[in-house]
């Protein structure tokens, strides 16, 4: 697939999930870089911001299998992978696939679940794949985890721990929307006559793989190589930062910076495109001292000072 069709389908997409999202094309555009890069993305916000009906409606706009997932402290490892489960017909063990065989799943305050529950999501986002009693599944492709968390600041919310952080491409927050955009809520939700949405299909699974591989197209020039590496070390050498972005978020950034470049049209990358993902891809990869963390500082902070320090390429060579 050529990449100008990537960018029509993309933009096709946006414009219709923008039917039923109210002012939110930036965080919608994010999701959407996601899926092109194949990669899972956190979205950390308080409650009521529309975060489930995003995801829902961006999967049916891709053709997508959605499954939804409602994380809850006495949440089993065995409800998100599935469990062998004994026929009495056969006198044989069947998997009962959990709703993780799917392309889309959303993580519904996926922090509300203990650490070990989480943990159930390692293998499946990273490999791919699940395995149970000793035997290894593939899972369907494309596979996104879309997952979502309440602010730590909640009561009964636990810390997912710093690997499962780092296998997530982008964390973002949606906010509240402007005073006309929340009119327009209510206008649509009176047009509508329901609290139902939908939206039509654009595209489907099998053009979604194509979409991803033709990002592995876009140009990417030598002095953008050396930009993407100068800010991911430059957060290492940060004097608020304990732990600093690893080599996996310069690949991030570098995943997201070239779909980022085919949603603004382009088929090659720019500094503005790795300015303007940096936050999303390399916030939540930084560990601060923790003297700044009790105190509540923000690593997009961080993110932004470095952004702020590190040379841009003049020209591309």
């Amino acid at each position: 697939m050529k990449l100008q069709r990537v960018h029509e389908i993309c933009t096709e997409v946006l414009d219709e999930v923008s039917k039923v999202i109210v002012g939110k094309r930036d965080v919608l555009e994010k999701m959407l870089i996601a899926v092109l890069s194949n990669g899972h993305i956190l979205i950390e916000d308080v409650p009521g911001l529309a975060k489930t009906l995003m995801a829902k409606t961006m999967a049916a706009a891709l053709g997508c299998k959605f499954k939804r997932i409602q994380f809850t402290p006495d949440l089993l490892p065995a409800d998100i992978t599935g469990t062998y489960v004994f026929n009495q017909k056969t006198g044989d063990f069947e998997l009962r696939k959990g709703p993780i065989f799917t392309n889309i799943l959303l993580a519904d305050e996926i922090n509300r679940a203990p650490p070990k529950t989480q943990s159930a999501l390692l293998e499946a986002m990273q490999e791919r794949q699940v395995t149970l009693d000793g035997r290894t599944h593939k899972l369907e492709t494309p596979f996104i985890v879309i997952a979502t968390q309440n602010p730590l600041e909640f009561e009964g919310v636990y810390p997912l721990p710093e690997a499962q952080i780092d296998r997530f491409l982008m964390k973002i927050k949606v906010g509240y929307p402007s005073l006309e955009d929340e009119i327009e809520v209510l206008r649509r939700r009176i047009a509508n006559k329901s609290d139902e949405y939908f939206v039509n299909q654009v595209t489907s699974t099998s053009e979604v793989l194509e979409m991803q591989k033709a990002i592995e197209d876009v140009y990417v020039d030598e002095s953008i190589l050396e930009y993407i590496v100068q800010v991911v070390r430059a957060t290492r050498q940060h004097p608020r930062v304990e732990v600093g972005v690893s080599p996996r978020g310069a690949v991030a950034l570098l995943k997201v910076s070239r779909a980022r470049a085919v949603l603004s049209g382009r088929d090659y990358v720019i500094p503005d495109d790795v300015k303007s993902v940096a936050l999303d891809a390399l916030s939540h990869r930084i560990v601060l001292k923790t003297e700044l963390w009790i105190r509540g500082a923000d690593p997009r902070q961080v993110v932004s000072e470095v952004l702020e320090r590190v040379p841009v390429p003049k020209r591309l060579k």
